[in-house]
């Protein structure tokens, strides 16, 4: 995407789609990008689901996956989903009784497999039962478990393969008038996901859930992930997004927003713009860095942080972020707000006062939103 010099990146431009619903969280249409995990808890293990559940809220997801791969996941549901403050997507892998039961027992959505699911006359009835039950469906193609004659066809995982896999079972829900469902297509490498995703979006307005499915550990999944989200994300391609990690849910949450502030799709939370450190620097930016994040990690209101260690690019950094700190050397650091010099901090706990100042700052920012909701409105 060429720019001019000094012009910002034209803003993204997102894919057309009608939207569906999970719940109370829409999906596709003018909806914002939702962002999801998936509990590794056993299911029938209702208060540590539940405990994880509400962890990867605080992290900020919108939706959470739980998986029903026997009825007394299916029974345990029942609770869970009357108890759970994010709405339930349940993750149905083989057998279509497991889905049918888990609309019965209060899933917000059901995703289903079509490769593994059984024949057109079980997709029926579990179509039936979310319909029944005001319920969504997510077709999720998977490129490690595509159906057998799909596979004869193509010989292999292709991205053809996977669109084709998606259309007909989008051709079922559609021809037993079911449209809240939305299509994942994925596969753990990159360039098949985006080019399954890229022919099935000129194909079809329903919403896209996008992930790069088994990415890999936190480190590489992470990297692995950012590419391919974040090409789709640019070409407009996505309503709702997982980050598929072999690591704690939350950090799968956190890793999506980042993906998200970093596209300035959505902001949420303490933003750190910080140098890689060098010998340069006039304290330890490595430890002070990630000492913030963990004591911001509760913020959900969007603030942008500059951590630098010397004067090189740290004033200018500091310019265009919320609450800056510049190392100026002799235990002496500049501290900028809103983009101007404040004051100087001599000798003081760094970590401790930059986590003050962002505090105060949003709760001044919610205190202004509070009054100009409060504020009447004047009329003619």
């Amino acid at each position: 995407m060429k720019t001019e010099k000094n012009k910002p990146l034209e803003k993204i431009i997102r894919r057309k789609t009608h939207s569906v619903n999970v719940g109370d969280v829409l999906i596709g249409g003018d909806a914002c990008i939702s962002v999801q995990s998936m509990t590794n808890t056993l299911t029938p293990d209702i208060v540590s689901t539940l405990n994880q559940i509400e962890t990867i809220k605080n992290a900020g997801a919108d939706i959470v996956r739980v998986s029903c791969p026997d009825s007394d996941s299916t029974k345990a549901l029942k609770t869970i989903s009357r108890k759970s403050i994010l709405p339930i997507v349940a993750d149905i892998h083989f057998h279509y009784k497991r889905a049918i039961e888990a609309a019965e027992s209060g899933a917000a959505c059901l995703r289903i497999n079509p490769g593994n699911i059984g024949s057109i006359d079980r997709v029926k009835e579990v179509i039936k039962a979310a319909k029944n039950n005001n319920c969504s469906i997510r077709i999720g193609v998977n490129a490690g478990s595509l159906e057998k004659n799909i596979l004869e066809k193509y010989k292999e995982p292709t991205a053809d393969a996977l669109v084709e896999s998606a259309l007909y079972h989008a051709s079922l829900l559609h021809d037993n008038d079911f449209h809240n469902f939305k299509i994942s297509v994925k596969a753990s490498d990159i360039f098949l996901t985006i080019s399954a995703y890229e022919k099935l979006a000129d194909k079809i307005d329903v919403p896209f859930h996008i992930g790069i499915t088994e990415a890999g550990g936190k480190r590489a999944g992470t990297v692995k992930s950012s590419i391919g989200l974040g090409y789709l994300l640019l070409k407009g391609i996505g309503d709702t997004i997982r980050v598929s990690l072999s690591a704690d849910p939350a950090e799968e949450v956190k890793v999506a927003f980042d993906l998200l502030k970093t596209l300035g799709i959505r902001n949420r939370g303490v933003k750190v713009i910080s140098c890689p450190s060098c010998s340069r620097q006039q304290f330890d930016v490595i430890s002070t860095v990630n000492e913030i994040e963990e004591k911001l990690g509760h913020i959900n209101t969007p603030v942008t942080v500059s951590i630098i260690g010397c004067v090189v690019n740290g004033p200018g950094e500091a310019k265009r972020v919320d609450i800056g700190l510049t190392g100026g050397g002799k235990d002496t650091h500049q501290i900028y707000i809103s983009g101007i010099a404040s004051h100087r901090l001599i000798n003081k706990n760094i970590v401790d006062h930059v986590v003050d100042l962002v505090e105060n700052h949003v709760q001044e920012i919610n205190k202004t939103k509070s009054t100009l909701i409060e504020k009447p409105q004047l009329t003619a």
